[in-house]
C-alpha cells in the first residue's frame, strides 16, 4: 500500500505520463524538503527499472576527486541493478553507456522508468556531465517509446538553467515538469491525521503559519505534545533540530547563497514587500540578470511571490516572502541565545506575537485564494488578487486592504482578515472604519464595479446590528475544507 498522503493531483499526472506509449522525459522540482523524493521513489516502488541519487557537494567533506566518487557511486547504482561491468566507468560518456547496455537487456515489453535524484549534484565543475547526459537522452532515450526518464532536484538556478530555460541540446526535450509546491491546509489536516494527530483548526493553521506544508518539517511533530512543547523543542532548545536549518537550506540550495539570504532578510523586514528598485538597492546588487536569477530562484523554490498592488504601474511590482517557516524564523528563531523550556510560550497574549500571527494569516490565505474563491461560490470566475494602499492624508492616516479580489464579473472583493481564538465581534467604531474605508477604496480608484466587504476568520462572525457590513463570511473550515 503506498505510504503517500495526499498528493492526488501529482499522482493522477503521474500515471497519466506511465500510462503514454511514447518517451517521457520529466523533472520533478520544487522547495528543499518539500517531499519530492519520496513521491517518485513511493508512487514507483517496484517498478524501477534503474534508480540513481546523486552524492551532495554540500556534505562532502572527503579528500581526492569528487567527479570519481560520484562515477563511483554511480557505478554501484549500475551494479545494484544487475550491470556485469565491474570496472568503474571512467567518464559520464561510458557511465550513460553502461546505462544504455543495463537497460536495453532489462526491456520487457512495458514501462522502462528510470530515477535520478539530485541530479544537479552530479553537474560538478568540468565534469562533462551535461554533454553527456544530453547525447543519452538525444542519441538514445528519445527513441525509446517505452523509456520514462524521471530527474528529480531541488529549484535551483541548475534545474532553470538546464532543463526548463535550456537553449543547448535539451532545448525543447522535456515533456513535463512536475513542480511540487507546499502542501495546502487541507493536505496539511489530513497529513496530520494520518499520524494520528489531533488539532483544532486554530492549532492546524498555527503549525502551518510556522513551518508550513512542508513534510519533512510536519514528521517532525510529536502527537503527545502541545503545540508550544513542539514548537520550543523543534527551535529554542539545545538540540533543536531546525535551529539551523536556515543556514543548510540556502548553502544546500545555492552556490555563493549570500545574495539569496540577503535578499531573503530584506524581505522579511516588510509585510508589503519590496520593488525591484529597492532590493537592488538595499542589497547591493546590481539591478540586472544577477537579480533576476536570484528572485526567480526563490520563486521557484515557493520562498517569494510577486504582486502588483491594485491600480499601480509596473514599476510598483513588489516581492514578498511568503514562506512560513523562513518568516517564522526571521522573525523569532534568528540569533537568539536563548535555550530553555517554555521559551516559545513566553510570547503568548504580546503584541509581537499578535502582530505575527496577523501577517502569517494573511500569508496563508494569499496561498489559498482557489478554497477562498470556492466559498464565494465564484470558482469559474476569473479573477485578480492583490492589494490596495493609498498614501496617508492630511490627518496622518491612509487606507490599506488585507486582500482585494478583483472578479471579472463585475465585483471586488475587499477582504479583512482576522486571525482569532473566537468569533469576530464588529463594534460600533470598528463599522464606521469599515465603511470609510469601502468609501475611501470607491474614492480612491473610482472603480463602477461593486464593492463588497469580505470577512476572512477562524471562527465566524458574531451576529450583532453591526455584522451586515460584510457580505460573505469565511472561515478555517472554508479554507481547509474536508478531510
Amino acid at each position: 500500500m503506498s505510504k503517500i498522503i495526499a498528493r492526488k493531483r501529482e499522482q493522477e499526472e503521474l500515471e497519466r505520463l506511465y500510462s503514454q506509449t511514447r518517451p517521457e522525459f520529466i523533472v520533478v522540482y520544487g522547495r528543499r524538503r518539500v517531499g519530492k523524493t519520496f513521491l517518485v521513489r513511493e508512487y514507483f516502488k517496484g517498478r524501477f527499472a534503474f534508480c540513481h541519487t546523486a552524492l551532495s557537494p554540500y556534505d562532502d567533506v572527503e579528500s581526492g576527486n569528487f567527479l570519481e566518487r560520484q562515477l563511483l557511486n554511480f557505478h554501484a547504482s549500475l551494479l545494484k541493478y544487475g550491470s556485469e561491468d565491474r570496472m568503474p566507468p571512467g567518464d559520464w560518456l561510458e557511465a550513460f553507456e553502461r546505462l544504455i547496455t543495463l537497460l536495453e537487456h532489462k526491456t520487457s515489453g512495458g514501462r522502462t522508468v528510470v530515477f535520478i535524484d539530485e541530479l544537479p549534484w552530479l553537474d560538478t565543475q568540468k565534469s562533462g556531465f551535461l554533454p553527456a547526459f544530453e547525447h543519452f537522452w538525444n542519441g538514445w532515450g528519445a527513441g525509446r517509446d517505452d523509456l520514462m526518464l524521471i530527474v528529480c532536484g531541488s529549484a535551483t538556478t541548475w534545474i532553470s538553467d538546464k532543463l526548463l530555460n535550456n537553449t543547448g541540446g535539451l532545448y525543447g526535450r522535456l515533456t513535463a515538469q512536475l513542480r511540487l509546491s507546499p502542501m495546502t491546509l487541507s493536505e496539511t489536516a489530513e497529513f496530520y491525521a494520518e499520524r494520528g494527530i489531533e488539532l483544532s483548526r486554530y492549532d492546524l493553521i498555527q503549525y502551518y503559519m510556522i513551518i508550513g506544508g512542508i513534510p519533512y518539517y510536519m514528521n517532525m511533530v510529536r502527537k503527545e505534545d502541545s503545540l508550544a512543547s513542539n514548537i520550543d523543542r523543534l527551535f529554542f532548545n539545545r538540540e533543536s533540530r531546525l535551529r539551523d536549518e536556515f543556514g543548510r537550506l540556502f548553502n544546500s540550495l545555492f552556490k555563493n547563497s549570500e545574495n539569496y539570504i540577503k535578499v531573503v532578510r530584506l524581505l522579511a523586514t516588510r509585510q508589503q514587500g519590496y520593488t525591484r528598485k529597492e532590493i537592488s538597492r538595499e542589497c547591493g546588487i546590481p539591478y540586472g540578470g544577477g537579480l533576476t536569477n536570484i528572485l526567480k530562484a526563490l520563486d521557484a523554490n515557493d520562498f517569494i511571490v510577486q504582486y502588483q498592488p491594485y491600480g499601480t504601474g509596473r514599476e510598483d511590482i513588489r516581492y514578498k516572502l511568503v514562506d512560513p517557516f523562513l518568516l517564522f524564523y526571521l522573525r523569532f528563531a534568528d540569533g537568539t541565545k536563548t535555550f530553555s523550556d517554555g521559551y516559545w510560550s513566553q510570547f503568548e497574549n504580546t503584541p509581537r506575537l499578535y502582530s505575527w500571527r496577523g501577517h502569517a494569516f494573511e500569508n496563508v490565505c494569499f496561498s489559498h485564494i482557489p478554497r477562498i474563491k470556492e466559498a464565494l461560490g465564484i470558482s469559474g470566475v476569473y479573477t485578480e488578487s492583490s492589494v490596495w494602499m493609498t498614501k496617508e492624508d492630511m490627518t496622518g492616516r491612509g487606507a490599506q486592504i488585507d486582500m482585494l479580489i478583483d472578479r471579472a464579473d463585475r465585483v471586488i472583493d475587499l477582504c479583512e482578515i482576522k486571525f482569532l481564538e473566537g468569533e469576530y465581534l464588529v463594534g460600533k467604531d470598528e463599522d464606521l472604519k469599515l465603511r470609510n474605508r469601502k468609501q475611501a477604496f470607491y474614492n480612491g480608484t473610482g472603480t463602477k464595479k461593486a464593492v463588497h466587504l469580505v470577512l476572512i476568520t477562524t471562527y465566524g462572525l458574531k451576529e450583532n446590528m453591526y455584522s451586515s457590513v460584510f457580505t460573505d463570511v469565511i472561515t478555517a473550515e472554508d479554507l481547509i475544507g474536508r478531510v
